[in-house]
């Protein structure tokens, strides 16, 4: 499909591993990762970032059904995450956070998909638009999560022609 998007909900920390993420939280992640972009040593006494992920990859869903999709899974753990995020986040903490939520959507696009006055083509549901419900901003707001939003153009550049 020439529009490629998916979701995540990522708790990213220098301090708490994804395990232990996976232990308080009682919900096994999609994906981890540890981000260690010079390739160095591990050096136990000042890890690398670890990041947790619940994702949605599932095609044909519009983002506000991926995200729900996401959410779905971790709302029954909604105090645990807030929890967690106080707990690593206090404000007598001056170094940097020690654990970060993020709810992600990532999006490309080309212009394959469309028609020239811009619609979907017969038999194509229109993925392009969406919406963060109440319930969606509620969760966000009470665990201290950020939205990031990335979206890409991979349509061929006119330049280069």
């Amino acid at each position: 499909m020439p529009l490629h998007q998916y979701v995540y909900f990522a708790l990213s920390s220098r301090r708490i591993t994804a395990q232990e993420i996976t232990d308080v939280l009682g919900i096994e992640p999609d994906e981890t990762k540890v981000v260690n972009p010079r390739r160095l040593p591990v050096d136990p006494a000042n890890p690398f970032c670890q990041v947790w992920k619940v994702v949605c990859r599932e095609p044909g869903l519009c983002v506000d059904e991926q995200i729900a999709h996401v959410l779905g899974r971790l709302r029954p753990q909604t105090d645990r995450i807030a929890e967690l995020m106080k707990q690593y986040n206090s404000a007598d903490d001056e170094e940097e956070p020690g654990l970060d939520a993020r709810l992600e959507v990532v999006r490309y696009f080309n212009d394959e998909w469309q028609d020239e006055a811009g619609r979907p083509q017969d038999g194509e549901r229109n993925l392009f638009g969406w919406a963060l419900d109440r319930e969606a901003i509620a969760f966000l707001a009470a665990t201290g999560t950020f939205l990031d939003v990335d979206e890409y153009d991979m349509a061929p550049s006119l330049l280069s022609a």
